[in-house]
């Protein structure tokens, strides 16, 4: 019986992975079963809904009620699945962080360990508030249900997968899978010119960047002899030239990945091109699970290389702030904008790199809780407005909108302030404890260029605001919200404050605080 436990146990690092991609299955059947319905489904639904047919309303657009209604219904429904699958894989990823931090179940090529708990957490609720966010503007940017919701959970199995690799191959594959998710997902909305071609890019830099990191995993292989984290720890040898290329093509492949300087450019024509709910993804749970994969191996497999490291994440990361920031205060596309503005924030988050050691990659950690909840609350409001069959997205649409839509321009200068790190919002922690820990490292020169960094980007989001509150408005017509968009809207916004005023709340009964036991993670 002990035995048969034991097995049990071992089968517990994939059970994240396997949640949503039974959830992908499930969706799939249901969004299948339902598209097969008889035209009297559209009858019977509306009457379970309690819609009076009028006698002024023709066949021909009782029908048209009758299918809108029906596939309400179903988008809902899928949803509702997608959620749940993700809600287990949350649910088994929370159990192991609470009750046993330390990894006590090992799969050969995946370990469930608190470092891997924590970021399919943070990934998997990023994904979540993505899902319903989204839910209310499918229809409009005509992306099937069936597809969207599918696609977006076999994403995150790939991602959940490299967020518990313990092996450089079972890395590869899990970011492969999410990054052709990724780029089906970019191309999905029809009669989009400009999403086909972000896909295009998105795919060809994916495919650049898997075939880098796909070569520098063969020559850590020829140098080592190993596949698994353990073994390359043990046998790297950093004066092997064939282990210094290999690394170099690795963390080119990471790089490129995450969208860093100088190879970024994929990025902000991605967040552009693709429709809001899809940049929202790629720009928060593809962002975070390349730089928390990036971590892992770094922790598990080249714990005592930093040293030798340590310039490389420098440039990468100074280049990132200073070259983003500044294209970043050009753009008149919000959504460029932000994907310039994920760009310097990723440069920030590498040179945690360069310090090392729990502190730092505990700031890391809980800047990138608050990233996520910035970063889609931005997107969402973005998501909101709508004139003439399309979405508003320069920052002329943003014109006066403060006007008619007090409470939405006011989450929005919430959400600006923030990705900017002004006193008072969970941004400004974030950045806080970071800097705190270059500090603490020795690293002045590159604390000054976080906060120069910060400097520059204020003003860059200050640019929304401004607009919202100091112009006229334009005559577009901007759609309201709808009830599934202000509840994530509102939840983001009261974390953002409460998180801001009270940034190490206690979330266990042994009194560990969020930061301690980010910290914790990562020894």
């Amino acid at each position: 019986m002990a035995e048969t436990s034991m097995d049990w146990a071992s089968l517990v690092p994939i059970v994240p992975m396997a949640a949503v991609a039974l959830g992908a299955l499930v969706i799939l059947g249901v969004s299948m079963f339902f598209s097969g319905l008889p035209p009297e489904s559209g009858r019977r639904l509306r009457r379970s809904t309690g819609l009076p047919a009028t006698g002024r309303t023709s066949r021909r657009g009782e029908a048209g009620v009758e299918a809108e209604l029906a596939r309400m219904r179903v988008n809902l429904l899928l949803a509702l699945v997608a959620t749940v699958a993700l809600a287990g894989a949350g649910a088994v990823a929370g159990t192991r962080l609470l009750t046993s931090p330390e990894p006590s179940a090992r799969f050969p090529m995946l370990q469930l360990d608190a470092l891997a708990a924590i970021s399919i957490l943070i990934v998997g609720l990023a994904a979540m508030l993505v899902i319903w966010l989204s839910t209310s503007r499918l229809t409009s940017i005509r992306i099937p249900y069936g597809e969207y919701y599918c696609l977006v959970l076999l994403g995150l199995a790939g991602s959940f997968v490299a967020l518990q690799a313990e092996n450089a191959m079972v890395l590869f594959l899990g970011l492969e899978v999410m990054g052709i998710s990724a780029s089906v997902l970019v191309a999905a909305e029809r009669g989009k010119e400009h999403a086909i071609e972000a896909a295009l890019k998105a795919f060809f830099a994916n495919a650049l960047a898997s075939g880098m990191l796909l070569l520098g995993i063969a020559f850590l292989f020829g140098a080592t002899g190993h596949f698994d984290y353990a073994g390359l720890k043990a046998a790297l040898d950093p004066d092997q030239r064939l282990a210094l290329a290999g690394l170099a093509l690795l963390f080119a492949g990471f790089a490129m990945k995450l969208g860093l300087v100088p190879f970024h450019q994929w990025l902000p024509d991605v967040q552009e091109g693709a429709s809001t709910s899809i940049a929202a993804y790629v720009s928060t749970c593809v962002v975070m699970t390349v730089i928390l994969a990036w971590l892992r191996f770094i922790l598990h497999a080249l714990p005592d290389l930093g040293l030798l490291l340590a310039p490389v994440f420098s440039v990468l990361g100074v280049a990132s702030i200073a070259i983003a920031n500044l294209m970043a205060l050009i753009q008149r596309n919000v959504k460029r904008m932000l994907g310039w503005l994920v760009i310097a924030q990723a440069g920030t988050w590498v040179l945690t790199f360069v310090v090392g050691g729990s502190v730092a990659y505990g700031a890391l950690l809980f800047y990138l809780i608050a990233y996520a909840l910035v970063m889609l609350g931005a997107f969402g409001v973005v998501m909101t407005l709508k004139g003439g069959g399309r979405e508003l997205e320069r920052l002329e649409h943003f014109a006066g909108i403060a006007q008619s839509r007090k409470g939405l321009a006011a989450i929005m200068t919430l959400f600006m302030l923030a990705l900017a790190g002004v006193p008072g919002t969970v941004g400004f922690w974030a950045r806080w404890h970071l800097v705190g820990a270059l500090v603490g490292g020795g690293e002045l020169a590159l604390a000054v260029v976080a906060v120069l960094g910060s400097v520059i980007s204020l003003y860059i989001c200050m640019q929304v605001p401004v607009m919202m509150y100091m112009r006229e408005t334009l005559e577009e017509e901007k759609s309201e919200s709808s009830t599934n968009e202000l509840v994530v809207l509102l939840l983001c916004a009261a974390v953002v404050i409460g998180l801001g005023i009270w940034p190490d709340p206690l979330i266990s009964t042994r009194g560990v605080g969020l930061l301690e036991l980010l910290q914790a993670s990562v020894h």
